[in-house]
């Protein structure tokens, strides 16, 4: 019988643990022991040790660390997304296997996905990397168990049922009865929108229609696929997994319901196969180029995104959002994100940056408007992207400050958003701070009012896990989202009060409630001095004005 060479090379190695990751991880220069093995897993102890930077490319796939009870299934769902799984081999003494996929191409665009996403087997980061071999050749007889799950899955693949007499275990796939998705959020600390989903899951399939709610004040979502099948894949691979570092753990079950009846297209709730339903009274509508995308591109419908050609990347973005993370090898396989995942680019700046994570939640902001700048001011515009705890403007570099969101996540998604933006005039720039924390001045010293702490302010976006405000973070824009609009105040008293800001009005629109409503300025920057000046704004009765950037358009 043939041994096979396993000349591991480190070719890819990473250290987060989400869907959509916050950093990309280059690898270093590290030892990894080769091993001669044979088709049953046997070692035959000749060890050497290989420095290498990298490996050429092949279809065949190292997976090293697995959990100790990790079934063939559990392996051949790392591919599936990626195109036929063609051969596998399990080395289980050595929590280790190999995975054969039906193309190279197929191969480098799973190594380029899990080069920033680092995959989950059980709760258990795994590492994937090129193999020496450009086939696996495995002795059926002494491989039979992992052959016929492989049978079993290619079958499901396929839509036929598996081979008869095929003996599987409880490994194997079985039929899937709906091609309707009941997806839990678990742990939501950050935002997931109806995009997002729509991002992750369209890997594996064609999405028709999505709807989202909450219950039990838990995130849910109910989510079509074309195919049961692809659900079946889905709900495979992404179940128990994280959305975010640590946190946003999906929940997958099969619903009851064969077929979704999506009345509106709004942030809520969307049928991709009719773009023309309406935005629903009180709901934000889809944004116009998202709209002009299912009309224009075929393959947001027509394509099957589990393939290469085919598959959406969550690193890239479209539209008006340009992508915080690059790519040091692409290969070509990784296609740009369409306009209609744009917003998920957008929600998902919470993970998309391409600076590493930082355990500091510290940001240096710099080319400030000294003469205008305050730590309230601050407070209320990084406060947008998360809760600012403390903010200190610099004695001896007044242009400058320090501001310390709640973590490191919230402190990359202000950064993103707000670099580059005009504040009083100014391009500010942000930047991570060396920093850990912002100290607060000695008791008894007068720092002129420079530092202020803001740990137990009321004001606070994002005190509650899953809080709505969650799902609607959004890039500065001149439209704003104005809500807890009391009953006496006209659409003439808002347009004075935000033209006394110091800009023009350019559109309003009142929601059907009139608790909320929308209003255009004619700049960004004249939108986010307004909302520095009016967020929490007293109109009365107790009511204190809340506003947010928008992303739709009056």
């Amino acid at each position: 019988m043939d041994g096979i060479v396993t000349d591991v090379a480190v070719g890819v190695k990473r250290g987060s643990d989400e869907l959509l990751s916050s950093s990309l991880y280059n690898s270093p220069n590290s030892s990894i022991s080769g091993m001669v093995v044979t088709a049953n897993g046997n070692d035959n102890k000749k060890l050497r040790v290989e420095d290498r930077m990298d490996c050429a490319p092949s279809r065949v796939l190292h997976i090293r660390k697995l959990p100790n009870e990790v079934s063939e299934t559990e392996v051949i769902a790392l591919g599936l997304p990626f195109g036929k799984v063609t051969n596998i081999l399990m080395l289980k003494g050595k929590n280790q296997a190999f995975l054969e996929l039906g193309s190279e191409e197929a191969a480098i665009t799973m190594v380029n996905y899990y080069t920033a996403v680092t995959p989950h087997v059980r709760n258990v980061p795994v590492f994937i990397q090129y193999s020496n071999h450009k086939e696996l050749k495995t002795d059926s007889a002494l491989n039979q168990r992992a052959q016929a799950v492989l049978q079993a899955v290619t079958a499901v693949q396929s839509a036929s049922t598996p081979m008869s007499g095929t003996a599987v275990s409880e490994c194997a796939l079985t039929p899937a009865q709906s091609p309707v998705l009941r997806i839990i959020i678990d742990n939501m600390f950050y935002p997931v929108t109806l995009d997002v989903l729509q991002q992750i899951f369209s890997k594996f399939g064609t999405v028709l229609k999505i709807i989202t709610f909450t219950k039990n004040n838990q995130f849910q979502a109910l989510l079509q696929f074309s195919d049961p099948m692809n659900a079946q894949q889905a709900k495979l691979a992404l179940d128990g997994q994280n959305i975010y570092n640590a946190c946003c753990t999906l929940r997958i079950d099969f619903s009851k319901l064969v077929n979704l009846n999506v009345k509106y297209n709004n942030d809520k709730s969307r049928d991709y196969t009719r773009p023309e339903l309406p935005a629903g009274d009180g709901q934000p509508a889809m944004d116009p180029s998202v709209t002009a995308a299912f009309n224009k591109d075929s393959s947001l419908l027509g394509k099957n995104q589990g393939t290469p050609s085919g598959m959406v990347s969550p690193y890239s973005s479209g539209g008006a959002f340009s992508s915080s993370l690059s790519f040091g090898q692409t290969g070509g396989a990784l296609s740009p994100l369409s306009a209609a995942a744009a917003a998920a680019a957008a929600a998902g700046r919470v993970a998309l940056s391409g600076v590493s994570h930082s355990n500091s939640g510290v940001l240096l902001v710099s080319n400030l408007n000294e003469e205008m700048v305050t730590p309230q001011s601050l407070f209320t515009l990084f406060g947008v992207y998360g809760d600012a705890q403390r903010v200190k403007i610099l004695y001896n570099k007044k242009d400058s400050a320090l501001i310390q969101m709640a973590d490191g996540n919230q402190a990359q998604l202000a950064m993103s958003h707000l670099n580059g933006q005009k504040m009083y005039g100014k391009i500010i720039r942000v930047t991570l701070s060396k920093h850990q924390t912002v100290q607060l001045p000695r008791e008894g010293l007068d720092d002129q009012g420079l530092t202020k702490d803001f740990t137990n302010s009321p004001l606070h976006r994002f005190k509650k896990p899953g809080s709505k405000n969650f799902q609607n973070i959004f890039p500065p824009s001149a439209t704003l989202h104005l809500s807890n609009i009391p009953q006496t105040i006209t659409e003439e008293d808002l347009k004075t009060l935000f033209e006394n800001s110091g800009g023009t009005v350019k559109a309003f629109k009142f929601f059907q409630d009139h608790k909320m409503a929308l209003l255009q300025m004619s700049t960004v920057e004249e939108a986010i001095q307004a909302l520095i000046d009016l967020h929490n704004y007293n109109l009365g009765d107790n009511h204190h004005l809340r506003v947010s950037f928008s992303k739709s358009t009056i």
